[in-house]
């Protein structure tokens, strides 16, 4: 039997204690040495890695890596029972290492970039253990070299260092994210947010994109109608980039057409698990689902359709039998056999609660508490329970930990404003906590922060307003609230991370007519540009977008309508991307459609040449705007 074929079987499983009991010292750990090496040598043939966990994937194999030259060392001693305690400790380290890095290898994409956080937590807790298995590793007693011992304190070093890390969410990927998911189809920065997420993810081809349905539906099986919202949320993801590919919503993916029962019709699936229906079901909005994962849906306090984004006007669920006779039909005509219904698990968090539950019940009441120490500790916690899961935003929330957080926000102690603004941020994430939290109209108190906090406070506070303000009642409150300013101070003073939360923040901002004067005022239009031109931050089409927005507004316009200004533009047209090329000259058709002097201007700078190339050869808008731009130059040089 292969290696393997003989790890596979063991990783997941739980250990054979009573059997390993019953043999002797020496043969248990030559046991517990040969699964371990195994586990090492399965880990090397996994392969590639996902984008979003790549990078970590890799650290954690090559330090797996660095414990065989230790482990055959070892192989021919005699360990005392404390040596073995550490080999059955780090055996169960590497396997939570394994399953982790074949969740980063087959697993669904779209779940690791929604879940990027709580997948580094999980990492977290391997490097823990790993660094646990190894604290008492009795050296002398098993005759390691001082060479392998000084290689095994080094690794423990660099666990620690690892351990230590926090808040590597990648923001704009983070951003993207919450943009595609916007339901509103007319925001500008959709398409672009879409595209961005299909290539960091490699979800454009019609291969990636069936192996990404076959991950998916897995995850909808092993959650056994759980995490209704997060699965909808995947699916809706799947299909933007079905659409980005050019392929039908619906279309059945290969899984499907190869089995021998015949292809599924798509209209026995259910949109939110992609699982054939046993109990359908219609609601207000004429779409059908199945009874279980819609239910799911609605106890989870959402209002909406899943599926086209509408408000419900009530929320009973009516049978759909015409469409239930007719999948039994097909069923009984295929000889297809319909899933049985598994046993739901107890919905009250209060019968059996698990261990992360308990914890983050008791940190929710340690925020009101009396004790420094103790509210310190508990918004600690919070904020990185937070981010592990969505099950965990949604307990703290309907735990009462939001008005807490809240009442946090002002309280005379730096940490624990940066704590709790950052909590709130990934809390945020979900769209019901969203309201929850300008319920408790907690702008006031962010803007302050943003304006007065430290450093990182100040990243996430902007971080922290651009997801508020995906709620339009939202961006006229943050600008009312005088928001805008500090957001462009710390567009042009901050650090590389915050300049890029304060620009996302600005162009969500910036969607509401009222705020583009209130930013032209608060100074935008210099940092913006001096954006444009810092290629460390590579945010060249992200800042045309909000410049492009800029030069909607009269005074945008006035600030913008300078020549140096111009002539970035024409450069860019010249020499940029095709997505470069194509915002650029978006920018430049809104300025030179109410200024000629400034058509003339890019006239003089070359540009006629560089927007023949664009419109021959551009992206798909950029030939229409190019196309414009070539108009509106014919037109003004007829201008006697």
């Amino acid at each position: 039997m292969s290696i393997k074929t003989e790890t596979d079987n063991e990783y997941e499983g739980e250990d054979q204690a009573s059997e390993e009991d019953q043999i002797s010292p020496r043969s248990r750990s030559h046991e517990l040495l040969r699964k371990i090496i195994a586990i090492i040598e399965s880990v090397k043939a996994i392969g590639e890695y996902r984008k979003t966990q790549r990078k970590e994937c890799l650290n954690l194999v090559r330090r797996l890596k660095l414990f065989s030259p230790i482990l055959e060392e070892i192989q021919d001693t005699n360990p005392p029972d404390a040596g073995i305690d550490c080999l059955n400790m780090l055996k169960k380290a590497f396997q939570s290492a394994h399953k982790l890095l074949k969740l980063c290898h087959a697993g669904s994409k779209i779940y690791l970039a929604l879940e990027s956080e709580g997948v580094m937590v999980k990492f977290h807790d391997v490097y823990e253990k790993i660094s646990q298995a190894v604290k008492g590793v009795p050296y002398d007693e098993l005759g390691v070299s001082e060479e392998e011992r000084e290689q095994v304190e080094l690794l423990r070093v660099q666990l620690r260092r690892a351990k230590k890390r926090t808040d590597t969410q990648d923001m704009e990927l983070t951003i993207d994210l919450m943009v595609a998911l916007s339901t509103n189809n007319e925001r500008y920065a959709d398409s672009a947010s879409v595209e961005r997420l299909a290539n960091k993810l490699d979800l454009r081809t019609t291969e990636e994109l069936d192996m990404e349905t076959l991950a998916i539906q897995k995850l909808v099986k092993e959650r056994r109608g759980h995490c209704a919202e997060n699965t909808q949320q995947i699916i809706f993801l799947l299909n933007k980039f079905k659409e980005l590919a050019g392929l039908a919503e619906d279309r059945m993916p290969k899984y499907l057409e190869k089995r021998p029962s015949g292809d599924i019709p798509h209209e026995f699936l259910c949109p939110i698990t992609l699982g054939i229906m046993t109990d359908p079901v219609i609601v207000s909005t004429g779409q059908t689902y199945e009874r279980e994962s819609i239910q799911q849906w609605l106890d989870s306090n959402n209002q909406s359709c899943p599926k086209t984004g509408q408000i419900l006007t009530h929320f009973s669920l009516a049978p759909n039998f015409a469409l239930k006779n007719m999948i039994f039909q097909w069923c009984e005509n295929n000889n297809f056999r319909l899933p049985e219904k598994d046993i739901k698990p107890s919905a009250n968090p209060d019968q059996n609660p698990s261990a992360t539950d308990a914890k983050i019940l008791s940190s929710v009441k340690n925020l009101c508490s009396s004790k420094l120490n103790d509210q310190r500790d508990a918004v600690k916690k919070i904020r990185m329970l937070s981010k592990e899961s969505q099950e965990n935003r949604i307990l703290i929330a309907n735990s009462g930990g939001i008005p807490a957080l809240v009442q946090l926000l002002s309280y005379p102690d730096s940490k624990i404003q940066e704590h709790a603004v950052t909590a709130l941020l990934n809390l945020s994430i979900e769209e019901s906590n969203k309201k929850l939290v300008s319920k408790e109209d907690a702008i006031p108190a962010i803007v302050e922060i943003l304006q007065k906090g430290r450093v990182s406070a100040q990243e996430n506070s902007a971080a922290a307003l651009f997801s508020l303000s995906m709620l339009d009642e939202n961006k006229v409150k943050i600008g009312c609230l005088n928001g805008i300013p500090p957001l462009v101070d710390l567009l042009r003073d901050g650090t590389i991370r915050g300049k890029k939360d304060a620009i996302t923040a600005l162009f969500n901002l910036c969607l509401n007519h009222s705020n583009k004067a209130k930013a032209v005022e608060a100074g935008i239009v210099i940092p913006l540009l001096k954006v444009l031109e810092d290629k460390k931050l590579d945010m060249v089409n992200e800042t045309l977008s909000l410049l492009l927005i800029l030069a909607s507004n009269q005074e945008g316009r006035q600030e913008l309508g300078q020549l140096p200004f111009i002539e970035t533009l024409v450069s860019l047209i010249r020499k940029g991307t095709p997505k470069n090329k194509e915002c650029a000259t978006a920018v430049l058709v809104e300025l030179g459609s109410n200024n000629t002097n400034l058509i003339l201007a890019a006239l003089q700078y070359g540009v006629y040449e560089y927007l023949v190339e664009v419109a021959n050869n551009g992206t798909e808008r950029g030939q229409r705007k190019a196309n414009s731009m070539l108009r509106l130059m014919s037109k003004a040089e007829q201008i006697p």
